[in-house]
């Protein structure tokens, strides 16, 4: 269901997590993966289909929250958090970040309140894991100044600058999911580190350009679209 053509052999899928220390903004999280929350979301039904379908192993001490005390940080040292999409493997862990702004898309903010609690199940998102002052604390990134991020990850040319520098520069990568962005983060030497969320679930399908089944990218968001974006 990952990988088109592949089969149905089970397969298994980090759920991903970059740690960004700003030069003036601080540690700033791209997505926060799985936490204890996603178990607590999925426990009545109908929300207990999402972990039949995608079983979960979070072991002690792997929650993004409690990791960061390896890099002698704490969870309120977090000042923003960029979310690729809301999905729950990506966004379990915001309540542990009080204090962070969320940058996100707004049209993926809006699946949160899309209404009925089956039709969001299927799509992939759990609105107990939106902090109750969301909000408050949303930065959208069709809000933000659009700038151009060179030759360097064409055909991408443009996105969203998270703070003004052109550090962090949100992309729009459509297709898996409304409101799905990834993040384009300028190091030190000049060089940019692509994070895409689910626009690939793996290196291979990027540099084979294979991507999931129709029946898993139709499900989710829009298969034509998905396609565009990994060619």
């Amino acid at each position: 269901m990952a990988r088109k053509g592949a089969g149905l052999c089970p397969a298994e899928f980090p759920a991903l997590v970059a740690l960004i220390l700003h030069p003036t903004e601080g540690a700033v999280l791209f997505d926060t993966g799985y936490d204890p929350a996603f178990f607590e979301a999925t426990e009545t039904l109908p929300e207990r289909f999402y972990r039949w379908m995608t079983p979960v192993k979070l072991g002690h001490g792997e929650a993004v929250s409690e990791q960061l005390a390896g890099f002698g940080l704490r969870a309120e040292d977090v000042r923003a958090v960029v979310v690729s999409h809301f999905h729950g493997d990506h966004v379990a862990g915001l309540h542990a970040f009080p204090k962070a702004r969320v940058f996100c898309s707004r049209f993926g903010a809006a699946e949160v309140a899309r209404p009925g609690r089956f039709a969001r199940v299927r799509r992939g998102v759990l609105a107990a894991l939106a902090p109750a002052d969301m909000d408050k604390r949303a930065v959208f990134f069709e809000d933000l100044p659009f700038v151009s991020v060179g030759a360097e990850l064409a055909p991408f040319d443009i996105g969203a600058d998270l703070f003004g520098d052109g550090a962090l520069v949100a992309i729009n990568l459509p297709g898996h999911c409304p409101g799905h962005w990834g993040l384009a983060i300028r190091g030190e030497d000049g060089r940019r580190t692509f994070m895409i969320g689910d626009a690939a679930w793996s290196r291979g399908a990027v540099r084979d350009n294979v991507p999931p089944p129709r029946l898993t990218t139709s499900l989710l968001g829009d298969t034509r679209v998905y396609r565009e974006t990994l060619l």
